[in-house]
């Protein structure tokens, strides 16, 4: 049966192990010094390598040769490698995560090496063990019998309880550069006689996104398409990947605002099989090249591409405004961001493409915005400010001579100045009493429990026409709050009907006084004629010499 490249090519030794220097240097030292501890704890993302470092290291503690160790070659080291030694237990923890399962595992253990110096049990995916497993498993992960090492390799190491943690030696494994997993696959296909160029080779490893089992997949399928030479045209469209030729045309037609030549050559890429989602991925780093290449005295360095490619891209880099990259990038970025959950990514990249060709489509005209200024301003004009004084408020707009002929005994007003052509914004009436802060945070903390410290730990100060002040009482809460930036902007931007954004400070003077209305701490109450309880607190001490307390301070 034919074995997948990152299995039959599985480094047998630490040297042959690609991008983790690190943690070969830790784990040699230890085998050659005899100081292996009892837990280790591997945590990186998919295809670093941390299953093989394991076996690699089960290898070593066990090895029978007397000088580098594994060598990969003894009797012991074969047995591992094809799975058949008693001695290193291998656990899916996806599928074992009961405590039954872990049970089993703790009277095992108390069993000694039946083959090797060393039982070793490694357990893969441990993050998806259950509660009631990983306690069951401290006090044998702690202190386990002797000659008895476990590994637990996990991708999600957050998910790990922090007594486990404790008590495991923690190696992250890092992602490996795209050159050292280029070098690699040219080793590998010089040894298996398949021909591919640099090129081709780059354009894997920057695909494989670090993971050398993802870039060695890929190569497994170039090589089985059934050719004797991998060529540029057989990945790109194994990857679905539209090539930096018509990424750069594209590019061209959305810089020179043809939003209908662009929509027309996206659905030809589509029609001819490239996937929505890499087109947004190799467009973003597309734009990021045009970027480097305005900014890098020797582009080469950096940029992961030929020189005929990098030459090709200046022209278009020199042409094009940086605004319009960065813009460009980060309106991508969301794109993918988006297109992750949605069933229609094409339609997204679509509007996508529409903004970024031609952003006054979804701008209001001017027409529009100054009918608005107009109407804005005219609503100032008929409606002042309530407490506005009289020398401020404007005269009608047309007065008869009668009108504004002085009456006796009553000196003249002075007339105001004439308005500006430009329109009177309309003042904000929100205030912050209008929203209920604790509705809002009542609503951006469902299911999360370190946001429920904002409803007695914070306040909505203040209301404006673009922005809106929380305040905290103490850092926790302002660090909490900017966290949830997201969702209480969107909370408040329903409730006041507009966009606005949050700034978040902490309060100063210490913590306010009880909520007020709309469940804002530190509003005040006001009674049935419109005042405040201070307000009438002070009436009530003028008229009748006494002193009153407002119960609560």
């Amino acid at each position: 049966m034919y074995v997948a490249l990152y299995r039959r090519f599985r480094p047998e030794t630490f040297s042959k192990v690609l991008g983790q220097e690190h943690i070969v240097k830790i784990l040699t030292n230890q085998i050659r010094s005899g100081t292996t501890g009892h837990a280790y704890l591997f945590c990186g993302t998919r295809g670093t390598g941390k299953t093989t470092m394991a076996r690699l290291l089960a290898k070593g503690v066990n090895c029978l040769s007397e000088g580098e160790r594994p060598c990969g070659v003894c009797d012991r080291c074969a047995a591992i490698r094809d799975g058949i030694f008693v001695d290193v237990i291998e656990i899916d923890a996806a599928s074992n995560n009961s405590v039954d399962n872990i049970r089993e595992l703790r009277e095992s253990v108390k069993y000694p090496p039946g083959a090797g110096r060393c039982k070793v049990y490694i357990i893969d995916e441990v993050h998806m063990l259950s509660t009631g497993a990983f306690n069951a498993l401290l006090k044998t992960l702690e202190e386990p019998p002797e000659n008895v090492m476990f590994v637990l390799a996990t991708t999600e190491a957050q998910k790990l309880p922090a007594t486990i943690l404790s008590r495991c030696l923690r190696l992250d494994f890092k992602r490996v550069p795209a050159e050292m997993i280029r070098r690699g696959m040219a080793d590998i296909c010089g040894e298996m006689g398949v021909r591919a160029t640099e090129e081709v080779l780059r354009l894997l490893a920057s695909n494989a996104d670090g993971s050398v089992r993802d870039g060695l997949s890929l190569l497994d399928q170039c090589i089985s398409a059934g050719e004797a030479e991998v060529t540029r045209d057989t990945v790109l469209e194994l990857l679905g990947s539209p090539g930096a030729d018509r990424l750069t045309e594209l590019t061209a037609k959305m810089s020179g605002g043809d939003v209908s030549g662009g929509l027309v050559f996206l659905d030809r890429l589509l029609a001819e099989g490239v996937d929505e989602r890499q087109l947004i991925k190799d467009w973003i780093e597309h734009f990021r090249n045009l970027m480097l290449l305005q900014h890098l005295k020797r582009p080469e360095d950096v940029l992961n591409m030929s020189a005929e490619n990098i030459e090709k891209l200046k022209a278009q880099s020199g042409a094009l405004s940086p605004a319009f990259i960065n813009a460009s990038i980060f309106r991508l970025a969301k794109i993918l961001n988006d297109a992750r959950w949605s069933a229609q990514p094409r339609v997204l990249l679509e509007v996508g493409m529409i903004e970024m060709a031609a952003p006054e489509a979804f701008a209001p005209s001017a027409r529009q915005a100054e009918g608005s200024a107009r109407k804005a301003g005219g609503a100032a004009e008929r409606l002042p400010p309530a407490n506005a004084p009289p020398a401020e408020r404007k005269p009608p707009a047309e007065a008869s001579p009668a009108e504004s002929a002085p009456q006796a005994g009553v000196p003249p007003v002075e007339a105001s100045p004439a308005p500006s052509s430009a329109p009177t914004p309309a003042p904000s009436t929100l205030q912050p009493s209008s929203i209920n802060w604790q509705e809002v945070v009542k609503e951006v903390s469902k299911g999360k429990p370190l946001l429920f410290r904002l409803k007695d730990r914070s306040r909505l100060a203040e209301t404006g026409d673009k922005t809106f002040v929380v305040e905290a009482f103490d850092e926790m809460t302002q660090k909490a709050a900017k966290e949830a930036r997201e969702q209480i902007e969107a909370a408040v931007n329903r409730r006041a009907g507009r966009a606005l954004r949050m700034d978040c400070r902490l309060c100063e003077g210490g913590e306010p006084k009880p909520p007020g209305p709309g469940g804002n701490p530190g509003a005040a109450v006001p009674n049935a004629a419109g005042q405040s309880t201070e307000e009438l607190a002070q009436q009530i001490e003028k008229a009748l010499n006494i002193n009153v307390t407002i119960a609560g301070e």
